[in-house]
């Protein structure tokens, strides 16, 4: 059930260095294997061409007959056509972008228009806004950065949190299922908005606090002045009451002083030293070997949120007030406040009041939704939930089956567990590996981290007591849309395995139901493994597939691929040896394993010649480097034409 090779997009030469076994055999070999792959070298094509035979040190060793053989190695080289195609492709891949991605495309420049907007209305605002004509003598254009990049904290603050609303984000993929698929998708890349917002933060928060230090020396300056300038007028006006300008009143108080002693000063340093916290800790190395502190730290945002509502209730930056604006225009009375023993009403009548807080209105609505958020998965986490079933599979993976009342699921959900016995802060997302139509959910725990490593070794103590399980979820994915496509390319690696086990679990009872509904035709399954014990975790239920799909007469609704990445001599001897069995070495299963990585090119031109008219769903749980990998195929491959073939892209985020 192997996929038809097509030729790559762009064509290319392959020239294969054989040792003394004869070209044809060599070739025949490699073919059998499913393109068997050295590393550093790419896998053994259909139609490769011979170079001068050259002696090579073999993966098999001498056989009993006496023959020496050896694996294939295959140098690329690409042609001139490949060259020739080149801008062609370029144009292509462009407007294939924009027909996958022109909603989220709009979506961030909608976003990202709003920013230019509010940071530049603001700007000219208190820059010119006559109100504010003595602030600008003592602060200059400082006055406009602080308060611009103010507007644009505020706003983004608002958007923070609602990316990781799980509870809501699943609501919303119910309420839009009949939706386009194309409006779906933007649930996908919460995560992705959600940093992009958060070094939006970051990025408007360096520029407030620079602005700021540069208000703070000013407004000492301005405080300290003897020459009779305006700035130094004004800055001595009113003191004795709460209609004064510059919030320095003595010679004594330095700029370090107001910036940690005042209710201004003191909450943008402490939600400024938060936010660093945050996204230093939000690397993708700190996640990956150092959760426990992402985790920890980026609970800090109750402090950033907390900071930045108390943060503008000083007021320490002040205009000019309505009634003295009447009474005392700058325009009239400027002149006369720089002269000795002014006598002048305006001397008198010149009075400021501070800026209103308004960061609060902006933040109250997503703070009180995260807050329910919150609170909704606390109550569910509470609920009991009853471990039946604890497997352990080889590679350290721990398969835990649960039960739960009133826990529903769709296939490619995931959930968040906690161990109270390990942790009890900590929450981790895990993909759901039932199917729906089990009486039972269960997760694969692969040991990666303090957490996890604890976890397992939690389970595999013989206790009298099971150890105790919280569930909060389960909350919706990519994968809960596979069965919209006709034509559906699952890609996993390693434990990303794990939302298509549901997938693929699902399927088979769809077949025992005989369901009659089943939108999608067919099915590619790759699976990418480091090494051959990863296999064995789903081993069963691929063997079961193939005899269900076998007995009912559907044999080519599931083609899948399993490519073994990490891999010895030892393990390429046997399968060499072993190439005319009739089920694999290494799995056992009727599909032999590929020994190498994909070549996505030829991958996804095999599907579209199969499926030229239809709408293929890729669906991907495993690295970044991949994810970039396919998505670029997805793009070189769809059509410009939406008649023809359109590859769209679905990654699983947490």
């Amino acid at each position: 059930m192997g996929l038809p090779h097509a030729s790559p997009s762009r064509p290319a030469r392959w020239h294969l260095v054989r040792p003394r076994v004869g070209g044809n055999e060599l070739h025949r070999r490699c073919r059998k294997l499913g393109g068997l792959q050295v590393p550093g070298r790419s896998p053994c094509l259909p139609g490769a061409r011979l170079s001068k035979p050259r002696f090579l040190k073999g993966l098999l060793r001498e056989s009993p007959g006496g023959r020496a053989g050896a694996a294939c190695h295959i140098h690329k080289t690409r042609g001139a056509a490949g060259a020739a195609g080149t801008s062609t492709g370029t144009a292509g891949s462009m407007g294939n972008w924009l027909v996958n991605h022109w909603f989220s495309a709009a979506v961030i420049a909608a976003w990202l228009g709003i920013n230019i907007f509010l940071f530049t209305y603001y700007f000219l605002f208190f820059d010119r806004d006559e109100r504010y004509f003595y602030t600008r003598e003592i602060l200059g254009s400082a006055l406009a950065w602080a308060r611009a990049s103010a507007k644009c904290l505020n706003f983004n603050s608002m958007l923070i949190l609602l990316p990781v609303c799980r509870n809501l984000l699943s609501f919303l993929r119910g309420t839009c299922s009949c939706c386009r698929r194309t409006l779906r998708k933007q649930l996908d890349h919460n995560l992705t908005f959600h940093k992009l917002v958060a070094y939006t933060l970051a990025l408007f928060t360096a520029v407030h606090t620079i602005a700021h230090l540069f208000n703070l020396e000013r407004y000492n300056r301005s405080q300290q002045a003897t020459d009779g300038s305006l700035a130094a007028v004004v800055s001595k006006l009113h003191l004795q009451s709460n209609k004064w300008l510059n919030p320095i009143h003595s010679n004594r108080t330095t700029p370090e002083y107001m910036a940690f002693t005042t209710i201004p000063g003191l909450t943008g340093v402490i939600i400024t030293l938060a936010l660093i916290l945050m996204v230093t800790s939000s690397t993708e190395f700190i996640r990956r070997n150092y959760f426990e502190v992402f985790w920890y730290t980026h609970h800090l945002f109750i402090i950033y949120f907390a900071g930045l509502v108390i943060h503008g209730i000083a007021g320490l930056v002040r205009g000019q007030t309505e009634e003295s604006m009447e009474e005392a225009h700058p325009r009239h009375c400027a002149q006369y406040l720089t002269d000795k023993d002014c006598r002048h009403r305006c001397c008198k009548e010149t009075e400021f009041g501070s800026i209103p807080a308004e960061s609060w209105k902006w933040v109250l609505a997503p703070v009180l939704l995260y807050i329910f958020e919150r609170i909704l998965r606390v109550w569910r986490a509470r609920q009991k939930v009853v471990v039946t079933k604890v497997i352990m599979h080889p590679s350290r993976v721990l398969e835990l089956q649960m039960q739960k009342k009133g826990f529903h699921m769709e296939v490619g959900q995931y959930i968040f567990v906690n161990c109270p016995t390990v942790s009890l802060l900590e929450w981790h997302p895990f993909t759901l590996t039932s199917a729906p139509e089990e009486d039972y959910f269960s997760i694969h725990i692969r040991a990666a981290g303090d957490w996890t490593e604890s976890v397992i070794d939690t389970f595999q103590q013989q206790k009298p007591e099971m150890p105790r399980i919280e569930v909060d979820g389960p909350f919706g994915t990519a994968s809960e849309d596979v069965f919209q496509y006709e034509v559906a390319m699952l890609v996993g690696a390693g434990i990303g395995v794990t939302p298509f086990a549901s997938i693929l679990k699902s399927i088979w009872y769809k077949f025992q139901q005989a369901d009659q509904a089943l939108k999608t035709k067919k099915i590619y399954f790759y699976w990418l493994c480091r090494d051959t014990g990863a296999f064995a975790w789903f081993n069963d239920l691929l063997a079961s597939l193939e005899q269900k799909m076998a007995e009912s007469g559907k044999a080519d609704f599931l083609t899948y691929r399993l490519f073994l990445t990490g891999w010895d001599t030892s393990i390429a001897n046997n399968a060499a040896l072993n190439f005319d069995t009739a089920t694999d070495t290494v799995t056992g299963l009727r599909h032999k394993t590929i020994f190498g990585r994909p070549m996505w090119n030829t991958e996804f031109s095999a599907v579209a010649t199969a499926h030229p008219r239809s709408v293929v769903g890729v669906f991907l749980c495993g690295p970044e480097a991949l994810a970039k990998s396919l998505q670029k195929s997805c793009h070189q491959h769809s059509s410009l034409d939406p008649r023809k073939v359109q590859f769209y892209f679905n990654k699983e985020n947490f």
